[in-house]
């Protein structure tokens, strides 16, 4: 592989913005789906209805929405690795990853709004069958979308001036999608405010953030051609053979572990936000937009330091140091409420003041970790699999997504008056970030290193 024209720091900007678009999508499910569909008590006066069983569904532990999100990931481990190997084997005159990113914008974008327009008005299992159908589309087409996207950052990033460009870019167009997915309470309660329902007010907001995350998604496919900045050859490995190769690189494996911890803390901690905000800290659910939004903000401003940190100190230590602030921050949450000395409110904001640096790094430095894996297994193989490498990063974060859900919405139903479960689920999301840690000090970066040096 070689790069036939250097990324201009516009096309850099134009690729990111493709990240804004899928990232919309992205956290509207991880951080609505179980507040609409299991909402809590402040949340159903609020007006919220039930719109499919509520019921323990498997053994008294998994609830409906819980076992819908798991089998997703039966699903999940086929498509993965199959559209990976089919991008990576592409001989499109466009390029191996554009032709998929611009075929599955638009059915995931109609994937997600559908996933909020059950058919029935009411609690039905047609609901549950229809959520099932919408949330296998959505992952399927995010897969389609976001495999061949993240193969192109160590395609087109040909040095790591111009890959830490990118995984910059790309980190602050991630959370300014997510901050918009958050203002959503905002967005519909202005709709409430000029006289519409709740539940109509909140899937026509979500229907236009989706939207928008469409429009987003298509502008690297029309204004990248790939071809004049990545010049690879089609690998010729079959999915499962590509696979099998990708999984032998001992780094890789322990990222791949890491980052499957990290993505089931996170996703726990954001899918629980709302209900930390109303439940714990009694306060109005439009107040989470508000900490999203200021921990979204502050993090940005750790952006250019951790640019600067990050040749002095490596990739490794400040993603450790990241973990441990998670942890702490995720410690901190479970006392949430009367227990502390502090008025509600500010706990909230001292958490995303202690929360910033952290969520800047892991929005930064792990998808140029993944290329700096990529690249030195291809000048070993001699063969690229950059497809396959973020395939394996794209299931992490949907396995780790999927299995918060399923614990975030199993907690959920413990002590519901008092807010326990929700104690309980921020607990849960310090421990894994612990083994996240502690599996990432694993990881050599020195010999990853030193592999690329020797190709300069």
């Amino acid at each position: 592989m070689s790069a036939t024209k250097k990324l201009s720091t516009g096309k850099v900007w134009c690729f990111a913005v493709g990240q804004f678009g899928w990232s919309v999508l992205a956290a509207l499910i991880s951080s609505w789906l179980v507040n609409y569909y299991q909402p809590d008590l402040a949340t159903q006066q609020a007006g919220q209805p039930i719109f499919i069983p509520q019921g323990l569904a498997i053994l008294g532990v998994l609830t409906i929405l819980g076992a819908i999100t798991a089998f997703g990931r039966i699903f999940d481990a086929v498509t993965d690795p199959l559209i990976a190997s089919l991008s990576d084997r592409c001989k499109s005159k466009d390029g191996r990853r554009i032709p998929f990113m611009r075929a599955a914008a638009v059915p995931f974008a109609l994937a997600c709004i559908f996933t909020f327009w059950s058919p029935v008005n009411g609690e039905s299992w047609l609901n549950a069958g229809f959520l099932f159908v919408m949330l296998m589309l959505f992952y399927l087409f995010m897969t389609m979308y976001c495999t061949p996207y993240n193969a192109l950052i160590p395609e087109l990033g040909a040095d790591q001036k111009t890959r830490m460009a990118i995984s910059t870019s790309i980190s602050f167009t991630y959370i300014a999608g997510m901050a918009m997915a958050y203002l959503a309470p905002v967005v519909w309660g202005m709709l409430q405010g000029m006289g519409l329902e709740r539940v109509l007010a909140i899937r026509l907001t979500f229907t236009g953030m989706a939207l928008i995350g469409m429009i987003c998604m298509f502008v690297p496919v029309f204004t990248i051609k790939e071809k004049e900045y990545v010049t690879a050859a089609p690998s010729e490995s079959t999915a499962m053979k590509s696979l099998a190769a990708t999984f032998k690189n001992k780094d890789f494996r322990v990222f791949v572990a890491s980052d499957i911890a990290y993505f089931l803390g996170i996703t726990m901690f954001q899918t629980a936000l709302p209900f930390f905000v109303t439940s714990l800290l009694k306060l109005d659910e439009s107040m989470s937009t508000m900490y999203f939004v200021l921990m979204t903000a502050l993090s940005v401003l750790f952006y250019v330091p951790i640019n600067k940190l990050t040749p002095k100190f490596g990739k490794k230590k400040l993603i450790l140091f990241a973990f441990c602030v998670f942890t702490v921050s995720f410690v901190y949450t479970a006392f949430f409420g009367s227990s502390l000395p502090i008025p509600p409110a500010v706990q909230g904001y001292i958490l995303c003041v202690v929360a910033a640096p952290a969520m800047a790094i892991f929005g930064i430095l792990p998808q140029a970790v993944v290329a700096d894996i990529s690249e030195c297994d291809a000048l070993e193989s001699g063969e690229n699999r950059s497809g396959m490498f973020f395939a394996a990063r794209t299931f992490a974060f949907k396995l780790g997504q999927s299995i918060a859900m399923l614990l975030v919405t199993a907690f959920a139903t413990i002590g519901q008056e008092t807010g326990l479960g929700y104690r309980i689920t921020a607990i849960a999301a310090a421990a894994v970030c612990v083994l996240g840690g502690v599996l990432f000090m694993l990881y050599n970066e020195k010999k990853v290193y030193a592999r690329i040096l020797r190709k300069s």
